[in-house]
């Protein structure tokens, strides 16, 4: 769920797109947003940025922001052209929270009719790598955001947290779950329990941020990271991103069973074929996604 802290701390871009993307792509690029921003990034234009627009409020996870974020990720997970996401917000904000002015006088009967939240979970169902990069506060729905994504850089003033208990309630978008398989049952219990926020350092080092960046450098240090991904095989980063994420969802045992057919099932493809190929001729690979 999500916290919000304005209280407590008191025109899409468009990039200029290859020749080669289709009309689909172009018409979403273009899309208009309210509260996002949508650019192609890289030297090959391969990578996604989503930048998260709304200042005033801290970019406060309010319900047409999700769904527009939703549906730029969507987007994006369709164009072939783009191989990694990147989502950032403000060098003051990566999201405070979700609105509580929305939620305030939601009720179970309805939360249950309406499935509070429910979409926020496309972020994480894409299959394409997707990057946090967090600069500022990412608290409650802020920093459930961040879990959702596969990869988190932090700008080294980034705090995060999870204080719904603060205001009466509980985590509502993975916070209890994420942060658990993330860093254990202490580190959750003692986050989720006090609502203390915690520093990028300290992110860091439970296992929750994969590296701190200073914040004038983090985006760009996001976007490298995405290029990387992007040049390698999108069938194979699909393929390994699916295995990694069933550590999270099953026993040892099967997580093996899973990678090794998955591992298997790579022979069945051009890419596979390809990228070995490659490697013993010692030339760079052309994958063809296949």
């Amino acid at each position: 769920m999500a916290f919000t802290i304005t209280r407590l701390l008191g025109n899409v871009s468009r990039s200029k797109l290859p020749s080669s993307v289709g009309v689909f792509s172009r018409q979403f690029c273009a899309a208009n947003y309210q509260y996002i921003l949508t650019e192609k990034k890289g030297t090959k234009q391969n990578v996604a940025l989503i930048t998260l627009n709304r200042p005033k409020a801290l970019n406060a996870l309010c319900d047409v922001l999700m769904t527009e974020l939703g549906t730029a990720v969507s987007n994006f997970e369709r164009d072939q052209n783009i191989g990694a996401i990147v989502i950032t917000g403000s060098e003051k904000a990566f999201a405070a929270g979700a609105d509580i002015k929305e939620m305030l006088n939601q009720t179970y009967s309805n939360n249950i009719k309406f499935s509070l939240l429910e979409h926020w979970s496309n972020v994480a169902k894409c299959k394409k790598p997707i990057i946090a990069a967090v600069n500022g506060y990412a608290l409650g729905g802020g920093c459930e955001l961040a879990m959702m994504c596969d990869i988190i850089y932090a700008g080294e003033k980034a705090k995060f947290g999870q204080p719904e208990i603060i205001i009466g309630t509980i985590p509502g978008a993975g916070g209890t779950q994420r942060i658990a398989r993330s860093c254990g049952k202490s580190k959750a219990m003692e986050i989720c329990l006090t609502g203390d926020q915690f520093t990028a350092q300290e992110a860091e080092k439970m296992g929750l941020v994969s590296k701190v960046i200073p914040a004038d450098k983090l985006v760009e240090e996001a976007i490298k990271l995405g290029e990387k991904i992007a040049s390698h095989s999108p069938l194979m980063i699909q393929l390994c991103k699916e295995a990694v994420n069933v550590a999270f969802e099953t026993t040892l045992q099967e997580g093996l069973r899973f990678e090794k057919r998955a591992f298997y099932a790579t022979f069945a493809t051009d890419d596979r074929k390809e990228g070995m190929s490659a490697f013993v001729e010692k030339r760079a690979p052309n994958f063809k996604n296949n």
